[in-house]
């Protein structure tokens, strides 16, 4: 099988959580989406520094619960797509608990052929009950810029940001287009260290704003360049969010809102998404969605399939192909998702979330863990090994 030759190339992907009306030029107000309570602001505006340094007792509860713990919207599924079941894969009930237990998993699902052949459950998780994303929402909010340029609401993705961001004009985010930030290539120098509590994506939410500014832009705009526009990949979470308030300011209306419409509903969703909001209301587009699993594998299959009409035709093959090399052979990033050797490619999220979609077997796997730690190549690794046993099994 031409899948993930080389493992050893795959620590590069611990540095990854592990993917429109034309914007006025003058900086649009921030759509409140709810009103939030000073405990629930505070909240958001620390949440980095919660999330990333809870317990592990505290993120098994948490993260099946996010929305308990932070404010967030919510968009309603609609008919479920059906997912019957399949011949179950030939892996050992053994082996199949082994990497649950030693990757912490909560859920763990498998479809070849839009059939199910494994799901099985840890941590307390049921077949009812969401878990959050992390960085996997990013998948999700490149999709909904693919809806947007559907729609003619983005013109393109070369537009440059500064056209829907007018608050960025004169920072690093000049002369930077959408399709540089879809690909974390736009030069602006940024730290993405989960265990530092100076880094960039811990204070990103913490930043004081006036009412109606934007916080993302407003944290964003303060970076300095470090390379050409496209000469250079770093992995940041900010400027995910930064697409988020694209797609916002764009449609007019809130992710949710957005993703209800052009996914959740299309992909036949069964359960609701959850999705928080930060300081000023609007939903993270690079973080922290909840969903179920069944619902992650879904998304998997919506993207493999093309996205029932929801994309320009061809969005999937550009957005699941490497568009920015990440430094080792075969391994890369597209539209805020991440390409593999054989053509594979899919969704990572911190503390070891997973969509992987592989093509050439019709095959997307989805998992949901509480690893010991945020990320790193000794978790992530393994979790890529299991899943070629899980895709050479589909044989």
């Amino acid at each position: 099988m031409r899948v993930w030759t080389s493992f050893a190339a795959a620590c590069a992907l611990a540095v990854g959580a592990g993917s429109i009306a034309v914007a006025k030029e003058s900086a649009p107000a921030v759509k409140a989406i709810q009103q939030m309570s000073p405990a629930e602001m505070e909240r958001v505006r620390t949440a980095g520094a919660q999330i990333l340094f809870w317990s592990d007792a505290q993120r098994s509860a948490n993260f099946r619960s996010m929305e308990a713990q932070f404010p967030g919207t919510t968009a309603k599924a609609g008919t479920p797509r059906a997912l019957p079941k399949g011949a179950a894969l030939p892996v050992s009930d053994a082996e199949i608990e082994a990497f649950m237990t030693a990757q912490n998993v909560a859920g763990l699902m498998v479809i070849q052929d839009g059939k199910v052949r494994l799901e099985r459950y840890g941590l307390g998780l049921g077949a009812q009950d969401r878990w959050t994303s992390f960085s996997v929402a990013k998948s999700f909010t490149s999709t909904l810029v693919g809806a947007a340029v559907k729609d003619g609401l983005i013109t393109s993705v070369d537009d440059p940001v500064t056209k829907y961001v007018p608050e960025l004009k004169g920072s690093g985010y000049d002369g930077v287009s959408v399709k540089q930030i879809l690909t974390m290539t736009s030069g602006v120098k940024w730290n993405e260290d989960y265990t530092d509590p100076n880094s960039d994506v811990v204070k990103m939410l913490s930043v004081a704003v006036k009412p109606g500014e934007d916080p993302n832009s407003a944290y964003m705009k303060t970076l300095p360049r470090e390379a050409e526009p496209g000469t250079k990949w770093v992995y940041k979470t900010g400027e995910t969010n930064l697409i988020g308030v694209i797609v916002q300011r764009a449609t007019g209306k809130t992710l949710t809102e957005y993703a209800e419409e052009k996914i959740v509903k299309p992909a036949g969703f069964e359960g609701d998404l959850f999705w928080m909001v930060d300081s000023a209301g609007q939903n993270v587009g690079g973080c922290c969605l909840s969903i179920r699993l069944a619902d992650y594998a879904r998304m998997g299959l919506f993207a493999m399939e093309g996205g029932a009409g929801q994309v320009p035709e061809g969005w999937f093959a550009e957005a699941g192909k490497e568009q920015a090399p990440i430094g080792l052979p075969g391994f890369g990033y597209g539209y805020q998702w991440w390409t593999y050797p054989g053509g594979a490619w899919g969704g990572q999220g911190i503390f070891g979330q997973a969509i992987l979609i592989v093509p050439e077997k019709k095959l997307v796997i989805a998992v949901v863990s509480n690893w010991p730690k945020a990320s790193g190549a000794d978790l992530r690794i393994p979790q890529l090994q299991f899943f070629q046993q899980l895709a050479m099994a589909a044989d």
